[in-house]
């Protein structure tokens, strides 16, 4: 799955939302917080962490991208 970037970067928990994997920001923080998503094969527990073109989040088996 692949998330097209609007801005200069989009942060995870908004990633997350859009990509359909969590239904509000609140669940976001939860799933976040649990230690539940990877970023470049890193667990991330930032929710605002700022997502930038080519960094690849995994959560729940599922993988987004981040293009430009």
């Amino acid at each position: 799955m692949e998330i097209v970037l609007r801005d200069e970067y989009i942060k995870l928990g908004q990633a997350l939302k859009a990509a359909g994997l969590v239904e509000s920001g609140f669940m976001a923080k939860d799933v976040i917080a649990d230690g539940l998503v990877k970023v470049n094969g890193n667990v991330e527990y930032q929710r605002g962490k700022k997502l930038r073109e080519g960094d690849v989040v995994i959560y729940a088996g599922e993988e987004i991208t981040i293009k430009a």
